[in-house]
């Protein structure tokens, strides 16, 4: 009875997590559209989508993995969680306004070294944005250390609320059509919620230990290397490509390439809430959660379900590629190249099993490294010449190569028995419905509606394999019984 209790327990605050995190990634998505469409230039969505990026890989830097070091040692025998806590806590705060401080005072050289020499102000805004940011990482893991996840979500959500409400504020109903209002929008929000987050986590009852907190450096240093690579991945195109691209107009290329990398997030979304919704059911039909049949199943049905929505995504671009202004589209031709990309990182997340399990995650940092080194060369050498598109390249590049890398040296480490030949027929599907569309938009008719038809006649064709084959709609959760 203890055990289908815990297990209900955390089933809802998985619920909870999952569901908050999709509901504040796509009330959050709602900022594209308002950018796009009442920024005044192109010039200045490539603005926000660099300084972003950068504000990505500091939080990583920032938090040294700290986050995962607490829960670590907070669980750990012989370790007082409180005093954990309070150790974390006042090391994050001490290195986050440090942090903050310093980008302040050197905030003009700072912008000059980055382009922005007439915007120091920016650069100061972000700096204090991301150090509150990152000290609140801990706070929040407290939090979840104390299963309180409705407290937890409430005040992520706060955040997306408030950050999107001053953003209409400013950007709309005050019509102050300047991209310094869309990083005033984002400080004030992280102020508020930080503000909102204190009262709720400030540590009491235990002192700061240096030997705790050396303990902790000696467990978390090592994550951040893992972690730098990881977003570095994510994020480099974006910080390099000013650097890369000679021509005058590199901010408004960015903005353009930013935009439309946007438009294929949906697929980010979509693939998140499948795994929050379905996985769970997957894993419910093995009586042991970590066998590798569990594995197996869950990688097939991520897979299809990635097929199904890069083609919705595909097929009706013409309707998605409204999400952003038409000063934009000229960058659409990027978007499946995009959808690919986060097809291949989510196939490597989820091939990411075999080495937590083995616990040799060692190998989870040289798969990201050698991936950096990839969109690294690949940019250095292509952006100058090609623009965006060596940007988008070079990461699905850099995710095929480790997918691969993963999935034969995780076959040697600890064998998983992947369905294969479903995988390689979807894969196929997939590819020769693609190309019918594309053949028929390009050689028979540019029609928008009549390429919407075309891609919902191939759309039902997936559809019906799916549900004949691996999908019967009698197995869904709930609704089944329906179909029987």
């Amino acid at each position: 009875m203890a055990d289908t209790t815990n297990m209900k327990s955390l089933a809802k605050d998985t619920a909870i997590y999952g569901l908050s995190s999709i509901i504040g990634k796509f009330l959050n998505y709602l900022l594209v559209p308002l950018y796009t469409y009442v920024l005044a230039r192109t010039s200045d969505y490539g603005i926000v989508t660099n300084l972003y990026a950068w504000t990505a890989l500091l939080l990583v830097i920032l938090t040294y993995g700290m986050e995962t070091g607490f829960f670590r040692f907070a669980n750990r025998e012989g370790y007082d969680s409180k005093q954990v806590y309070r150790t974390a806590f006042i090391a994050l705060l001490t290195t986050s306004t440090v942090f903050a401080v310093l980008c302040c005072v050197f905030r003009q050289p700072i912008a000059n070294a980055m382009g922005y020499s007439g915007h120091s102000e920016f650069i100061a805004m972000l700096a204090v944005t991301v150090a509150m940011d990152a000290f609140a990482c801990i706070p929040f893991a407290y939090l979840r250390y104390q299963k309180r996840p409705i407290l937890f979500a409430a005040l992520k959500l706060l955040f997306v609320i408030l950050n999107i409400a001053f953003n209409i504020l400013f950007l709309v109903v005050l019509k102050k059509n300047d991209v310094v209002y869309v990083f005033v929008s984002n400080i004030m929000a992280t102020g508020i919620q930080t503000l909102c987050l204190l009262p709720f986590t400030l540590p009491r009852g235990a002192r700061f230990s240096w030997t705790v907190l050396r303990e902790m450096l000696r467990y978390s240093l090592p994550l951040l290397v893992l972690g730098v690579a990881g977003i570095m991945n994510q994020t480099l195109d974006r910080i390099l490509f000013p650097y890369l691209y000679p021509h005058e107009d590199a901010e408004a290329q960015l903005g353009i390439y930013g935009a439309c990398f946007k438009v294929a997030m949906v697929m980010m979304m979509f693939t998140q809430a499948f795994r929050y919704a379905y996985e769970p059911f997957v894993f419910s039909k093995h009586k042991d959660r970590q066998s590798v049949e569990a594995y197996a199943d869950a990688m097939k049905y991520y897979i299809i379900f990635s097929f199904l929505i890069l083609m919705i995504v595909v097929f009706y671009l013409d309707i998605f590629r409204y999400i952003i202004s038409p000063a934009y589209w000229e960058g659409l031709k990027i978007v499946p190249v995009v959808l690919w990309t986060y097809i291949f990182q989510g196939i490597y997340f989820n091939l990411s099993f075999w080495y937590k399990l083995t616990d040799e995650t060692k190998w989870g940092a040289w798969f990201s490294l050698i991936g950096l080194v990839i969109t690294f060369v690949l940019q250095i050498v292509f952006v100058p010449r090609i623009g965006y598109w060596a940007s988008c390249g070079s990461s699905l590049v850099c995710y095929f190569c480790i997918m691969l890398l993963s999935y034969f040296i995780g076959q040697k480490k600890a064998p998983i028995p992947y369905d294969l030949k479903r995988i390689g027929v979807y894969t196929m599907l997939t590819v020769i419905l693609c190309g019918v569309f594309y053949a028929f938009r390009f050689y028979v008719t540019a029609n928008m509606w009549l390429d919407m038809a075309v891609g919902t006649v191939l759309l039902c064709i997936y559809l019906l394999v799916l549900t004949r084959k691996d999908f019967p709609l009698s197995g869904l959760p709930v609704i089944g019984k329906y179909f029987k």
